[in-house]
């Protein structure tokens, strides 16, 4: 008889997926994630920040569209959504600081250190 207990919310979840089974709806424990976002006037500015704005589509609108769909992608799996929005300034003397690159990978690690910062409740 084994000693191992059972498996419960993300555990099992995962422990499925390594089985290749298929993980119901029911097994998601909700979480919150955090959406780097931007406010129409600074999206000009921000793209000649990004080190990697070619990736991006390059007007706001497009990107609107683009990050609104991953929003109801991402809520409709029973996920909260914080929008963490990117200010020009801010994100440049972090980035400074931190000695990162002006990048999704920063804009992302800042856009959860600030969901970290902020007390929720699901």
């Amino acid at each position: 008889m084994s000693n191992k207990k059972p498996l419960k919310g993300a555990g099992r979840t995962a422990a499925k997926i390594k089985k290749g089974q298929t993980v119901k709806e029911s097994d998601h424990q909700p979480c919150l994630q955090a959406m780097v976002w931007y406010r129409q006037e600074h999206y000009p500015e921000l793209l000649t920040l990004f080190s990697d704005a070619a990736l991006l589509p390059p007007t706001y609108s497009a990107w609107l569209s683009r990050a609104e769909a991953k929003k109801a992608e991402v809520e409709a799996a029973g996920d909260q959504v914080i929008k963490v929005y990117i200010e020009p300034e801010y994100f440049g003397q972090w980035c400074r600081e931190k000695s990162l690159p002006t990048d999704a990978e920063s804009r992302t690690r800042l856009a959860i250190e600030v969901a970290q910062m902020q007390t929720f409740t699901l």
